[in-house]
């Protein structure tokens, strides 16, 4: 298909109140979609009518979080400083980096987090005592997930 002629299927979509547009023709076929317009549409039509019971439900669920609040991590956090698969040791059949109760230094490996199918390190950022360990082997993890805590 010409370039130009694509070009100008592309505005005709833009312009108009069409959202989506396929032709084919004998050197191929092109679908051409307007982003944004049913994804839009959609949450407008959905939301306008529950906004009032959510705004009450989220005032009451919102008790409950608070109070269980002081169940996160005392302690240092290390935290994840990528998204990947976190590792407690090196191999499958490998003894863990650490335990809970073990000692750690400033500088220690203490897990492996796997991404794009690189073995990354992650070294203790605090020297003192592994007292949770909040990640399980082959759990994938978040960028600033806690993966364990040091006091």
């Amino acid at each position: 298909m010409d370039l130009r002629k694509l070009k100008t299927l592309i505005d005709l979509v833009s312009e108009s109140n069409v959202s989506e547009l396929e032709i084919t023709e004998a050197e191929g076929k092109v679908r051409i979609v307007k982003a944004g317009v049913a994804a839009v549409q959609a949450p407008m039509m959905v939301a306008a009518p529950a906004v009032a019971a959510p705004v009450a439900a989220a005032a009451d669920v919102s008790a409950p979080v608070a109070a269980s609040a002081p169940a996160a991590p005392v302690g240092h956090s290390v935290k994840s400083p990528m998204v990947g698969t976190f590792y407690r040791a090196s191999s499958p059949g490998a003894k863990a980096f650490v335990e809970i109760g073990q000692q750690v230094k400033e500088g220690d490996t203490i897990c492996i987090i796997e991404a794009m199918k690189i073995l990354n390190e992650i070294e203790a950022d605090k020297s003192g005592t592994v007292t949770q360990i909040l990640a399980e082997n082959g759990q994938a993890v978040e960028y600033g997930q806690p993966l364990l805590v040091i006091e």
